[in-house]
This record gives structure tokens, sequence and C-alpha cells, in this order.
């Protein structure tokens, strides 16, 4: 009888382990850095995997380093992460003469698969560092991409955050492929560099392709028609052992190549001026896709 009874509760122990499994197999650990498009993408994740069945945690204000190491110890399970931070600080690789987008994305999937991450895929948009002139300055001079602009730049002024002017592959990569030069060159803090430009203090700056104040301040945003500064294409990053879910990738692979620049800025904007809760903009997009159920 006690062997009967013991017998029944190791099946019973073994049986619940199963299940705990399982359900292991099922909960989702998503990292996020702390801005904008990251919780929002984050929330997309989720809403998708739910969708499916799976549980999910969002871990949001993450920083790169943070994120490579979970995700490489099985703490995190898949987050957004952008070709050029992959390259350049990540896994340490040399700077190219040209900054060809679709060799860094070679060379950085190729680095995070000895890594044993998987680069499931790229959204479709690059939140890179641009130049931005005002959008009726850059008509009234016909000013597309930063060669346009070279001819001008001698005689305005530019105001830059306060690292652009300084970093390798910042200014002084444009010096260096375009020639380019201004007039002069102040150092600002981000929001005051916004409203440099909007007031007529400057004439140039350097905002993220994907920020909301492209759009708020009427700006255009200039071709970097040498690849003379890095790309920042955002990719879906799986570890290795949950590509092996085919069921998590294939709830996943429907944001692939979906979201170009202006929309995610779009997005972005409901997150910084209309102040939606990056959940219920993700929600919204997804159910406006197709992609959930209203």
């Amino acid at each position: 009888m006690r062997t009967f009874t013991l017998l029944m509760l190791v099946m019973i122990l073994a049986a619940g382990l199963a299940v705990a499994g399982c359900q292991d197999q099922k909960a989702i650990v998503i990292g996020a850095k702390p801005f904008n498009e990251q919780y929002i993408l984050a929330e997309m994740v989720s809403l998708l995997l739910e969708e499916k069945g799976y549980t999910t945690e969002v871990k949001s204000g993450l920083n790169d380093a943070t994120l490579f190491e979970g995700i490489r110890k099985g703490q995190v399970d898949v987050y957004v992460e952008y070709t050029g931070t992959a390259y350049s600080q990540l896994l340490k690789l040399p700077p190219l003469d040209t900054w060809d987008p679709e060799v860094v994305y070679e060379d950085v999937t190729a680095g995070l698969a000895a890594e044993n991450i998987v680069v499931l895929y790229r959204f479709g948009f690059r939140d890179d560092y641009a130049i931005a002139v005002r959008k009726d300055w850059a008509e009234e001079n016909n000013v597309v991409t930063i060669s346009d602009l070279v001819p001008y730049a001698p005689g305005l002024v530019f105001a830059s955050d306060l690292v652009f002017h300084e970093r390798e592959d910042g200014l002084p990569r444009l010096a260096e492929v375009y020639g380019l030069t201004f007039q002069d060159v102040k150092p600002l803090a981000p929001t005051l560099m916004y409203e440099a430009i909007q007031n007529g203090q400057a004439d140039a700056i350097p905002p993220y392709t994907t920020d909301t104040r492209v759009d708020l301040y009427n700006l255009r945003t200039l071709a970097d028609d040498r690849s003379a500064l890095p790309p920042y294409h955002a990719m879906l990053l799986i570890s290795q052992d949950r590509d092996a879910d085919a069921e998590l990738v294939s709830a996943l692979r429907v944001l692939e190549n979906r979201i170009d620049t202006d929309t995610m800025r779009v997005l972005n904007r409901k997150f910084d001026i209309d102040k939606m809760e990056a959940r219920d903009i993700a929600r919204e997009y997804l159910v406006a896709e197709g992609l959930l159920p209203s």
C-alpha cells in the first residue's frame, strides 16, 4: 500500500513538473530600452504573443548592456535592438569606410548568431541620426540631401545636441566625407536645439529620424547620400532557444518590414504629445492593421 501511495505521489509530482514546464515555455520576457518607440514595440510584441496564449512580462527601462547580457543568459527572451548599436556598441566591430546598411545587417546577424542570439527580422524603419533643416527653407533652396546642403553650410549655424558635434561618427564624419562645415556650431540640450531652429537662432540640427519633433517643428531630414553615418535599422532579437518555438516566431513575423520611419514617428507622437499609454498605442495600431481582433 505504501509503495502504491509513493508511486502515485511520484507520478503526480512528475505531472505537475511537466505542466509547470509547459507553462514556463509559454512565459516570455520582453526587454525594452527607456524611450517611446521601445515601449510601444515591446507592447506590440506582448499583445501579439498573448493573443496566441503566451503570458508575457515587459521589462522596460533597460540599457544596451543589460539587454544584451540578459538575452545571452536567458533572462530576456526577445527585445528590439538597432543595427548600428549592435555593430559598434555590442559586437565592437570596426567602423566601415562606407556604412552600407545591408553589410551592417549581415555582419550584425552573423555576430549575434555567434552569441546564440537570432535576428528575427527588421521592422522596416531606421532610427538614425540625421541632419534636419526647416522644411520651407529646404523647399525654397531645393535641398534634399546632405550634399545639397554643403554649399550653404558655411553661412549657416548648426545647433548640435550635446554629443553629435564631437562623436567620431557624427559631425566630424560628415566633415570628412562631405566637407561639411558650418559658420558656427552650438552644442545645446536636445529640447533647446529644437527651440533654436524654430526661433531662427540655428539653421540645422541633428535629430533622430523617428523623433516626433521632426514633424512638430516642420523639419525636413536630409538624405545621407554618401552613407557617411551608421544605419540604425530597428530589428527584433530573440534567444536561440525561443527561436525554436515555431508558434512564437510565427506570431511575431507579422511585424516584419511593416513599420516605416514615418509611421513610427506618428506612433511616437501619440506617446510624446497625445500622452497615450504605450500599450493602448500598440493595441490601436495592431487592430487597425488587422493583426488583432477589435
